[in-house]
């Protein structure tokens, strides 16, 4: 199959809003569920900044019907699901698409085979999918929230219920306070827990019983972060939720509202709805207004969770949001691009604010980090071009690595690089892809002892070539960082790098902080530290301990 280059269109105006910020631009989202899989496309006006919505495509996938021995996605739904981000291509091609942004959550995530889908994906489409995790894929659905609807100072628990999972977040305008993605969906549980129908009542007792058990954990969080006298405002999006909103509003007011957005209904509503459902086989419920063929299979299940979400947190009424995972996408590479700085300024931060929240958790040594991230940004940017060429996104990553690696101190000295890649790779970090957390977790763990090798599994579960190259190289850089603070007592205050490409050399060239001191452990060190290096870049590291400042060797 030919490959469709759409995905890989640049977009200058994004990269360079100083020298364009006046030029629109066209952004399409995909979002690969467990049940459909939807795309936005959207006109991002940047002198607002804001976005108008041009154009919506869905298609009922299912994803999440796995092969129930292996877990794995079948054949048939990964071709169906191909078949629809064709579809999802060729319009935002007769859209005039500049880019597109595409994410997996629940079903690729969970199953084995999830990795290999989204290289095919890549391979036959040329279409890169991100993969994110539960609670990133909640910090999207806020911000997708955030951009449609006025928080006006009020708390706000945000109800997301998707085909495999279900995302549950307390928010106010500034932040998110708690994000949390469950394993119940309308899907996951029909397939699971429902094998009658009418379904019989032990089998509806159950259900609710499960949700209950499900959710109980994530309710405690969200009544543990709000503050005294908080009264919350429940927002639902996503499907599950506008569909009983839809059936809610025809029997209620003859019509459906246009727009949904702002439509509002009572938890009675939506309990005597469930009840409803549960006493309807599949035709009865198909034959519902406002219910469709696909959806009339799972709603019985997903309309059990919202309900007993309502009695959980005892909140009354539900507003319905139209925004929701897309938009999130569209913001959230919005803020990436620094388009916004309005009041979601705020959230263009979330990965610093993220990493230093894990550093604290895990009592890192955080002078000590920073010194660290000094010299490995230094070297990165001074060897930028000329023996590396990764930009802006990856030198982030390196600049996380660096502030947490060693913060598998925490466990135990001993091996600490191995216990920094496990407590990254499983910390809640907001911001990143599944990728990128595996990129950095990784440039943590071979910040010392062995060099990356293929029979690790940490390095093999980098999903290509490319990533693996960016680990060895990036982890070179900390590996050399590391050495120049042997002591942790910043005794080399400055470096200059200088390369000598036909001597493939490059000099280190070191200012020490006080002049006296001959730096000679930093020096041992740096020279047992850098073969990693000079067999990464194919150069060799001659260091040079010179007693001026940078700006002087700069003139020499």
């Amino acid at each position: 199959m030919t490959i469709n280059p759409i995905n890989r269109f640049k977009i200058e105006e994004a990269t360079n809003k100083n020298s364009n910020s006046s030029k629109s631009c066209i952004l399409g989202a995909i979002d690969i569920g467990t049940n459909s899989i939807h795309m936005v496309v959207v006109e991002i006006d940047p002198t607002l900044p804001a976005f108008t919505i041009i154009a919506r495509e869905k298609d009922t996938v299912r994803l999440g019907d796995r092969d129930p021995e292996t877990g794995n996605l079948t054949p048939e739904a990964m071709q169906r699901s191909l078949a629809a981000l064709q579809r999802c291509q060729d319009l935002a091609r007769s859209l005039g698409v500049n880019r597109i942004v595409a994410v997996a959550t629940s079903a690729t995530r969970e199953a084995p085979n999830g990795k290999e889908f989204l290289e095919q994906i890549e391979s036959e489409l040329g279409l890169v999918v991100d993969l994110i995790s539960g609670v990133e894929e909640a910090r999207r659905i806020y911000l997708g929230v955030l951009s449609g609807m006025e928080f006006d100072e009020r708390p706000h628990v945000i109800v997301d219920i998707g085909g495999g999972s279900t995302e549950l977040i307390l928010a106010d305008s500034k932040e998110a306070r708690f994000l949390s993605s469950t394993k119940i969906g309308a899907v996951r549980l029909t397939k699971e827990l429902i094998t009658t129908d009418p379904i019989s009542d032990r089998e509806f007792g159950d259900l609710k019983a499960h949700v209950r058990g499900m959710l109980e954990r994530p309710i405690d969080q969200v009544r543990l972060a709000l503050q005294a006298r908080e009264a919350p405002r429940m927002v639902g999006t996503s499907g599950t939720i506008e569909t009983l909103a839809t059936i809610n509003a025809i029997e209620k007011l003859g019509a459906i509202p246009n727009p949904l957005n702002g439509y509002q209904m009572s938890r009675q509503d939506v309990l005597e709805m469930v009840d409803r459902f549960a006493s309807m086989d599949y035709e009865r419920r198909f034959a519902i207004p406002g219910i469709s063929d696909k959806r009339a299979e799972i709603i019985l299940a997903g309309a059990t969770i919202l309900a007993q979400t309502m009695t959980m947190l005892d909140i009354d009424s539900i507003t319905i949001c139209e925004r929701a995972l897309r938009e999130g996408i569209i913001v959230d590479w919005m803020l990436s691009q620094g388009f916004i700085e309005s009041r979601l300024c705020y959230q263009s931060e979330v990965r610093q604010r993220s990493v230093m929240k894990i550093a604290n958790k895990y009592q890192v040594d955080l002078d000590y980090s920073k010194k660290i991230v000094a010299f490995a940004l230094d070297i990165f940017d001074q060897i930028q071009g000329k023996l590396h060429y990764w930009g802006d996104r990856e030198k982030q990553l390196l600049w996380a690595a660096t502030i947490l690696h060693n913060c598998g101190v925490y466990v135990s000295h001993a091996a600490h690089h191995k216990h920094s890649y496990y407590l990254i790779r499983n910390a809640e970090l907001l911001g990143f892809t599944e990728v990128e957390l595996e990129v950095i977790a990784n440039i943590a763990r071979y910040h010392r002892k062995s060099k990356p090798k293929k029979k690790h599994e940490s390095y093999r579960n980098l999903p290509n070539k490319k990533y693996r190259q960016l680990v060895s190289q990036l982890s070179a850089i900390l590996r050399v960082a590391v050495a120049l603070d042997r002591r942790q007592i910043g005794a080399i205050k400055e470096l200059k790098c200088e390369y000598d490409s036909p001597r493939r050399r490059l000099y280190l060239h070191l200012i020490p902080r006080d002049p006296e001191d001959d730096c000679s452990l930093e020096l041992w060190n740096l020279n047992y530290k850098k073969v990693v290096f000079e067999e990464e870049y194919g150069v060799k590291i001659v260091p040079l301990l010179e007693p001026r400042t940078v700006s002087q060797i700069s003139r020499t």
